[in-house]
């Protein structure tokens, strides 16, 4: 069965350390540990990789591969990723989502 991964690039209002630390911080406590989840991981720009290939206009980075689509549908009605969405939306500046079937 193919898993889906799910790619989520946050470019913030107000792009201080401060607040990608929160945001990353926030991406840690309410999207880690959901059923189905094989693979998760929330991070920052890497500022050094600048090739005209590399897409730069986000701040943080979310990555998490689902064992399959079902249990990625359970999690975007989990509370704990609406209580992420409704505790950080005002920060975000742009966000911009890319879900793929992986194997």
């Amino acid at each position: 069965m193919s898993k889906l991964a799910h790619n989520v690039f946050f470019k913030l209002k107000d792009s201080s350390e401060a607040n990608i630390a929160a945001l990353v911080g926030a991406c840690k406590k309410y999207l880690t540990g959901h059923p189905g989840v094989v693979f998760f991981a929330a991070g920052v720009l890497e500022p050094e990789l600048a090739r005209p290939v590399n897409d730069r206009d986000f701040d943080v980075a979310l990555h998490v591969v689902f064992e399959d689509r079902a249990a990625h549908d359970v999690y975007q009605d989990a509370p704990r990723h609406h209580d992420f969405v409704n505790e950080n939306k005002e920060t975000w500046a742009k966000v911009r989502v890319f879900d793929s079937i992986v194997d």
